[in-house]
C-alpha cells in the first residue's frame, strides 16, 4: 500500500510540479526523499534555499512521514536536529495529506515555511 501511494505522489509531483518546492526519491529508495523549498518572500528566510529529508514509514499514508531540515535553520518549531515540531506531522496527520499538500501548496505559494514562520 505504501509503495503504491508513494509512487502516485511522485507521479503527481512530476505532472503538476509546485512552485518554490521540489521533492523526490534519493537514488532508488522510494521511502527516502529529499525536498527543496525556497524561503518565502517577506520573511527572515527570503532568498534562502532549504533542504529537507523525508522518510516514509512502511504503513504510509496511515502514519506520517518523518520530515526534517538538513539545512541548518533557527526557528522555534524546529529543533537543533532539524526535526519539525508540528501537529500536522504528528497527531494531526491525515492520510488525505500528501507531500505536495504538506510541503508545497499550489497557488498562493503556501508551503511548509508558511506554517513554521507564523509566530
Amino acid at each position: 500500500m505504501a509503495l503504491k501511494r508513494i509512487n502516485k505522489e511522485l507521479q503527481d509531483l512530476g505532472r503538476d510540479p509546485p512552485a518554490q518546492c521540489s521533492a523526490g526519491p534519493v537514488g532508488d529508495d522510494l521511502f527516502h526523499w529529499q525536498a527543496t523549498i525556497m524561503g518565502p518572500p517577506d520573511s527572515p528566510y527570503q532568498g534562502g534555499v532549504f533542504f529537507l529529508s523525508i522518510h516514509f514509514p512502511t504503513d504510509y499514508p496511515f502514519k506520517p512521514p518523518k520530515v526534517s531540515f538538513t539545512t541548518r535553520i533557527y526557528h522555534p518549531n524546529i529543533n537543533s536536529n532539524g526535526s519539525i515540531c508540528l501537529d500536522i506531522l504528528r497527531s494531526q496527520w491525515s492520510p488525505a495529506l500528501t507531500i505536495s499538500k504538506g510541503l508545497c501548496f499550489h497557488g498562493n505559494g503556501f508551503n511548509l515555511f508558511s506554517m513554521v514562520t507564523i509566530f
